[in-house]
């Protein structure tokens, strides 16, 4: 199966029986991103984070009393 990254639009092939292409293609809401491009933003969120300047912000969960 040919993928196309996301970020990049470098075209490579991935297996056709592997998780990723099924998950491709039953869940179109699924996107494909490149190794090279999956470690370089995981490197730089990595960077902010160690700055402190980092804030994930979260849903707030409301607890039931029920």
């Amino acid at each position: 199966m040919k993928v196309k990254c996301v970020l990049c639009d470098k075209i490579e092939a991935i297996e056709d029986q592997s998780f990723q292409a099924k998950r491709l293609r039953n869940r179109p809401i699924h996107t494909y991103m490149c190794k090279e491009c999956s470690s370089r933003i995981t490197e730089k969120t990595q960077k902010r984070i160690e700055t402190g300047n980092f804030k994930l912000y979260q849903s707030k969960v409301e607890e039931d009393e029920w």
